[in-house]
């Protein structure tokens, strides 16, 4: 990076540098059109390389005042009112000017006017000339948030792991030392066999979320029948739905398709369902209801169980994130369905959403791009076309 930087100040160097030459020999040679016209010339060829510039970009004048102001320094607030607005900035511009000695720094400041979120910056500010200062600012917030996601993940399935493997390592314990008591052994077997059955989901849900964070659906997607997909998922679920003394009732409207990978929004509908199913009462009924609603498939999943706090609606959908901890013991869930159910939907073009009311249940609706005929992208449809015998 530091040698992109390097090369990138002293291309703008030569350049500008070249372009204040010309303008200074012409001047000389041919008066005052010639300097109007070297001077649009320098100024359309600085609005290039600018605008070529990775990150955002200021140049600064010998009074302090920007002069020309990338769309990247707008959007993070650099200048405002006509000034630099981030005070660090204007330290090191001075700095600069002082000593012409090209300067580089990392900061996190709080960003302009109110003050109330942080960006973190990659500075690097150079002298382009004898009154005019360049700044180079590259915004490492999101890169800094992707890695902190990453590492939430890594230690939360460190985590997770950690709770089945334990309980196994010490239900083998109590099974060797109750060998002598075959009713005992069947007792911390069936634990066994429940523990092992939650680490496999669990790994299981792992390297799903792995290949939908990897892949592109739509480079082999295929039209997707909405009643098929709905059928499939709920056979999956069918006999957790009798255990839990859930009725699961169909319906909408008939005939829909969309264009993905159906495996995939078999998975994302069938952990809508499970959810469902373990945040239900007793006794009480899951609805899933499909219709079409200005160019996109709806796909409604419908409980009437415990519901969730409005406060919670919008983080069920982060990894591990579980509303009721207790009752995902009890049901075994991993904390990765709903996280699977918006990579799954992301990838198709589409998304999820959740309304919910404590004590009256809540609603998952899966929104995705309907399909047609015409709308299959001429790559897709020739790969098909190709593989029919």
């Amino acid at each position: 990076m530091a040698g992109l930087w390097l090369l990138v100040g002293a291309v703008i160097g030569l350049g500008i540098g070249l372009l204040v030459a010309r303008w200074r020999s012409r001047s000389l040679v041919e008066g005052t059109n010639a300097r109007d016209e070297a001077e649009e010339v320098q100024q359309a060829e600085i609005e290039r390389i600018l605008s070529a510039l990775p990150g955002a970009s200021i140049m600064v004048d010998g009074s302090g005042a920007p002069i020309r102001v990338s769309n990247q320094a707008l959007a993070l607030t650099l200048v405002q009112n006509g000034r630099i607005a981030i005070p660090e900035i204007v330290s090191m511009v001075a700095d600069v000017r002082r000593d012409s000695v090209i300067r580089e720094h990392d900061l996190t400041v709080r960003r302009p006017p109110l003050g109330k979120g942080l960006i973190s910056l990659r500075l690097r500010v150079a002298p382009l000339g004898p009154d005019t200062v360049l700044v180079l600012a590259e915004d490492l917030s999101e890169a800094q948030r992707i890695d902190a996601v990453r590492r939430d993940f890594v230690a939360n399935v460190s985590h997770e792991l950690k709770t089945p493997i334990g309980a196994l390592s010490l239900l083998a314990e109590a099974v060797l030392s109750s060998a002598d008591e075959p009713e005992a052994v069947r007792h911390f077997a069936g634990r066994m066999e429940a523990e092992a059955g939650r680490l496999s989901e669990l790994v299981g849900d792992l390297i799903d979320l792995s290949r939908l964070q990897g892949a592109d659906p739509l480079k082999d997607a295929e039209p997707v029948d909405i009643d098929a997909l709905v059928s499939e998922a709920v056979d999956t679920t069918r006999l957790q739905a009798q255990n839990s003394q859930i009725e699961i009732v169909v319906g909408g409207q008939p005939g829909l398709q969309t264009l993905g990978v159906e495996g995939q929004l078999v998975t994302a509908l069938r952990n809508l369902l499970a959810n469902a199913i373990n945040y239900s009462t007793r006794g009480t009924k899951v609805a899933i209801a499909t219709r079409l609603s200005k160019g996109v498939v709806e796909i409604s999943v419908t409980d009437q169980g415990m519901g969730i706090p409005e406060s919670e609606l919008n983080r069920v959908f982060e990894r591990f994130y579980r509303v009721d901890q207790a009752r995902s013991r009890v049901t075994g869930g991993t904390g990765l369905g709903l996280s699977i159910v918006k990579h799954v939907a992301e990838n198709h073009g589409g998304e999820v959403g959740v309304w919910s009311v404590l004590g009256e249940g809540s609603t998952f609706t899966l929104r995705l791009p309907t399909y047609t005929e015409a709308e299959v992208p001429v790559a897709v449809r020739t790969a098909q076309e190709e593989s029919t015998p």
